[in-house]
């Protein structure tokens, strides 16, 4: 493959400013909208809990660990395969999960048939507003959930960090910021570098209205690691899973094209110090 031969010009994004009311309804409208079709798309990811597009599973990786008789949280849950499927495999954990968008939630298999998990409780709720009281958590995880989607992650950090315990455990995966860089496509075009690392956000208007319709935030590693230390986090680990040889589903712009190159995910794994909340 001849890299030259690929054209892909430098892609320039408009830097502009939200409001929070602005985004969450955006966000909210968005993932009302594409429910089904997201389910539809990626029902192996959705099946079990898989941290990433890489399919990291939660049974072999144990970064929870074992949560008897622990409070969890889920943050961005979508229909909660990852929370059902700790529910189901530890019966003295409360689950909690939640997600902005209600047709998400109701994409939940068990939702309708009434008989999810006693210990899984599900919930509507905004990332920026957690409705959760002080110290009521003794972990809690994203999977690529809400942390892409919001511009400021020193608030949403401080907001988790009070609702955990001291020496609480905060896991994450997202996109990997280096990913960024490169244009959103799973084919030979997303080898090269196009987008500066240093904007901060893409975004999507509606024509005729002028109204924000999506728009996702791009975090750098030095973004993560402050968010993390100012809330009073320890930064733990940072897995950037490789991909699978076996591994031949795209998802998204995730491809074993990209992946053998380079990461698409990131996983932080932080501990809330002691003296700190």
């Amino acid at each position: 493959m001849q890299l030259e031969q690929i054209e892909s010009p430098i892609v320039e994004l408009e830097s502009t400013n939200f409001s929070a009311a602005e985004t969450a309804r955006a966000q909210q409208t968005h993932w009302n909208a594409d429910a089904l079709d997201y389910h539809d798309r990626h029902k192996n990811y959705l099946s079990g809990f898989y941290w990433c597009p890489e399919m990291l599973n939660e049974e072999h990786a144990r970064l929870l660990g074992d949560v008897a008789n622990q409070r969890i949280l889920e943050i961005g849950c979508g229909s909660a395969p990852c929370a059902r499927w700790l529910a189901h495999q530890f019966a003295t954990a409360d689950i909690f999960a939640f997600d902005i968008s209600v047709n998400m939630l109701r994409a939940a298999p068990d939702v309708e048939k009434r008989n999810q998990p006693t210990n899984l409780h599900l919930i509507q709720a905004d990332a920026t507003l957690l409705p959760f009281a002080d110290t009521s958590f003794d972990q809690v995880f994203s999977v690529f959930g809400a942390i892409p989607f919001i511009a400021n992650l020193a608030s949403l950090f401080t907001a988790v960090a009070r609702c955990l315990r001291p020496g609480g455990r905060f896991i994450y995966a997202t996109n990997h910021p280096m990913r960024w860089v490169f244009l959103d496509d799973p084919g030979e075009a997303g080898l090269l570098a196009a987008v500066s690392y240093f904007e901060d956000n893409y975004h999507e208007m509606d024509s005729e209205s002028g109204e924000l319709t999506y728009i996702e935030y791009h975090h750098s590693f030095g973004d993560h690691v402050r968010a993390l230390t100012a809330a009073g986090f320890q930064l733990v680990d940072v897995l950037e899973p490789k991909w699978p040889d076996d591994l031949t589903e795209i998802w998204g712009q995730w491809s074993p094209l990209r992946g053998k190159i380079f990461p698409g995910t990131a996983i932080f794994l932080a501990e809330l110090l002691p003296n700190r909340r």
